[in-house]
């Protein structure tokens, strides 16, 4: 595994970059097939800013001032991970897209959050010295 000992105080896989902008892709997939109803436009909206805020404050972890800004982006990343998650689960209750085509990428939401709060977790130990 390549892995990159940077500022951040943590060990990330070089891929982990890849794997963030194809959930944000994978997630404006899932955008472009909501249907044209009442109350989608929203969905697709929150779900488009919370996916694609997820890539963009990965990418601003991986270039960190320091180990508290580091845990802040990726702590603000969790976060919006979590807000996808929930308008992933409010798509499939709509039955807006069919919940066969949600579950890889609710999968990867529960993976990335596991990967995120992790990394949060070290960070925090590493700043406290710990």
């Amino acid at each position: 595994m390549n892995v990159d000992n940077g500022k951040s105080g943590g060990v990330r896989p070089r891929n982990l970059e890849q794997r963030v902008a194809e959930f944000a892709s994978r997630a404006i997939a899932v955008c472009e097939a909501l249907p044209a109803k009442v109350g989608a436009e929203h969905l697709q909206d929150q779900l488009f800013r919370s996916a694609t805020s997820v890539a963009a404050n990965y990418a601003e972890a991986s270039a960190p001032e320091s180990r508290k800004d580091f845990a802040h982006k990726m702590n603000v990343a969790l976060k919006e991970i979590a807000e996808t998650r929930m308008w992933l689960k409010i798509i499939e209750l709509r039955n807006y897209v069919d919940g066969a085509r949600l579950i890889p990428l609710q999968q990867e939401t529960d993976e990335l959050a596991r990967i995120f709060h992790s990394s949060v977790i070290t960070a925090k130990k590493r700043i406290n010295g710990e």
